[in-house]
């Protein structure tokens, strides 16, 4: 234990003397002024790639956690056995990109011209190489991804034959599913590529992936929604999510501002999230990404992960409703207490990891009070955020008594017109390929194995412990 103490002393100790100032921000620009992320990524490889191998001839064998029957039990939460090297989950300051608070990316990424929140595709250069692109890396990256945007035709076919009834999820991982026939790295593979080589193969799948992602998400919009109206073009002008709202039929350049930061926020949790898990474990099956992710997304899906945000707009509506529009704090206070009282939650507010309001909620909370502060359900959240905290310590069951990305997202894309919340997980998974598929090509850059956890069974723990 004494050992364990000790590594996750030094642990903690590296993290928090790695957190870059932004005065330090011009040295982690990358090395080279390419705007080829593959070349860039390819000089990267090698050095870390070694970093990885000191560090495991050093303490390959050394102790980082314990497990308890508790843990077993209970969703393996606490548990670290996972390696991602993206973004780190902080209990107390939130997300952290490469080291990168939100705030911070907010800042300092490069943004569309004119506007204010981060383009995705920086970000994803960010949690590909660790560094901060320039402008130009990060256009050079959204013309990319408008080259790489095209459908094959047995997937738009597919698409626009699926029954109306078919949950928009299940569309968008089908279709996403149905991309396997473009895999290169599935090719490669079956045509005995060198192992070394196996992550050039699986960037190339998921560059193509994250640029079809936007066509495959409108068409699905689009079909359910607007009576199977076209998406239009890709224009290589634009920007990632310009073109996604462009093609969803949303030219408020507002929306298109939220989406950046919708699509940007959303793309990394760490690794033991279902939907960033699942990639992982079925990608260390060699997979090829379509199939990794479109088993992340069928994650995404359930109703625990990727349908909070529609839980809390119901919960708003109703909220609403019943006390009306001219509701005083403490009437919003003792409707609340009755909630939780019936045997309800507040949904919205708590996280298996955070300790503090979700940086991803203040974020969008910044967002709101800028562009719609007189929105009668902004202010509801508002209200909520309020009081919500302090009725949940009182009753003393919560953990972590705060808001969470979800308790904000709903409420802004209602405002701007998208009323469909069976479609807002589709949003999510969007978003979400960027720190899947940057995680994706590290695996394999780093060679990890086939996952493959030791279990028990009930009785073989009672054998083993009661003794």
């Amino acid at each position: 234990m004494a050992l364990l103490r000790t590594l996750t002393s030094r642990l903690a100790s590296a993290s928090k003397h790695s957190l870059p100032s932004l005065s330090a921000v011009s040295s982690r620009h990358a090395s080279t002024d390419s705007t080829n992320l593959k070349d860039v990524l390819s000089d990267l490889i090698p050095e870390h790639q070694k970093i990885v191998k000191d560090f495991r001839s050093r303490h390959g064998s050394t102790k980082v956690g314990e497990v308890t029957v508790d843990m077993m039990y209970g969703g393996m939460r606490g548990i670290k056995g996972l390696v991602t090297e993206t973004s780190v989950l902080d209990p107390e300051e939130g997300i952290e990109f490469r080291n990168y608070t939100i705030p911070q990316c907010q800042e300092i990424l490069p943004k569309a011209a004119g506007g204010i929140e981060p383009l995705p595709e920086s970000l994803f250069w960010l949690l590909l190489t660790g560094n901060v692109p320039t402008d130009a890396q990060a256009q050079a990256v959204s013309k990319e991804w408008a080259n790489r945007a095209a459908l094959p035709g047995h997937v738009v076919t597919m698409l626009n034959n699926f029954p109306s009834n078919l949950h928009p999820m299940a569309q968008f991982s089908a279709a996403i599913t149905a991309c396997n026939s473009e895999s290169h790295f599935a090719r490669a593979y079956n045509n005995g590529v060198k192992k070394n080589l196996y992550w050039e193969y699986v960037y190339e799948d998921s560059m193509d992936l994250i640029a079809k992602l936007p066509t495959i998400a409108a068409i699905i919009y689009r079909n359910l929604y607007r009576d199977g109206t076209s998406v239009g073009a890709i224009d290589d002008a634009k920007d990632w999510s310009h073109n996604f709202t462009s093609m969803l039929g949303y030219e408020d350049p507002e929306f298109t501002e939220l989406m950046r930061l919708y699509l940007t926020i959303h793309s990394d949790h760490e690794g033991g999230n279902v939907s960033a898990h699942t990639c992982h474990l079925v990608g260390s099956a060699l997979s090829d990404p379509y199939l990794s992710y479109a088993a992340g997304m069928n994650g995404l899906a359930g109703p625990l992960h990727g349908l909070a945000n529609q839980e809390v707009l119901l919960f708003l509506t109703k909220v609403s409703g019943d006390v009306g529009k001219d509701y005083s704090q403490a009437e919003l206070k003792e409707y609340v207490w009755n909630h939780l009282k019936s045997g309800q939650v507040v949904p919205g507010y708590g996280h298996a990891v955070l300790r503090k309001t979700d940086p991803r909620y203040t974020c969008q909370r910044e967002f709101a009070k800028k562009w719609l502060p007189n929105d009668p359900m902004f202010k509801l959240v508002s209200d909520l955020y309020k009081i919500v905290p302090d009725i949940l310590l009182e009753q003393g069951k919560a953990k972590n008594p705060w808001p969470n990305v979800d308790a904000h997202s709903g409420v802004l894309l209602q405002y701007y017109g998208m009323t469909e919340m069976s479609y807002y997980t589709v949003l999510f998974g969007v978003s979400r390929a960027l720190g899947c598929m940057a995680s994706l090509v590290w695996d394999r850059a780093l060679g990890l194995p086939i996952e493959r956890p030791k279990s028990m069974s009930t009785e073989g723990l009672i054998k083993a412990l009661d003794q």
